[in-house]
């Protein structure tokens, strides 16, 4: 499922791609217009809390989803009861770009994550446009937990 979140959901955005989600989420120059253009084309979920949006996305038959509340957890939830997260893809994207995420070998990572997280883990992925490194560290771990509450599934 391909999502796009508008500008009023930047933390959705960011969690919806650690859930492993295609989530577009727009910069501040794209308007509304090209918002519901985006959705359309490449046929994706419309979630936005803007009411107008909502209203204009339903007219031209968009698929959309109207967040009614500013508490992210309850955000993620309302999402959560629509689509279903699919562990394998859980940490496979950017959080940043949407990209996703490469695995690498552990000894190109050694310039550039810190010593201690070199020594302590086996598996690094990388963002082939930001330029990032990621790891399964302790936020990992906060992360899954919430995933786990939120969506009343053991992810591993």
């Amino acid at each position: 499922m391909k999502l796009i979140c508008d500008h009023m959901l930047g933390s959705l955005a960011k969690w919806l791609r650690i859930l492993g989600f295609d989530t577009l989420y727009p910069d501040m120059t794209t308007n509304d217009d090209q918002v519901l253009d985006i959705a359309k084309a490449q046929k994706r979920l419309l979630i936005t809390r803007d009411k107008e949006l909502l209203i204009r996305g339903k007219k031209i038959q968009l698929d959309v989803l109207g967040i009614q509340t500013t508490d992210l957890d309850k955000q993620l939830a309302q999402v959560l009861t629509r689509i279903p997260v699919d562990r394998i893809q859980v940490l496979t994207r950017c959080t940043l770009c949407n990209t996703p995420l490469i695995s690498v070998e552990k000894k190109s990572t050694k310039t550039y994550v810190p010593p201690k997280v070199f020594e302590s883990r086996d598996q690094f992925w990388y963002c082939s446009v930001c330029n990032k490194y990621y790891w399964m560290g302790t936020h990992y771990e906060n992360m899954i937990e919430k995933i786990n509450k939120l969506s009343n599934k053991n992810i591993q």
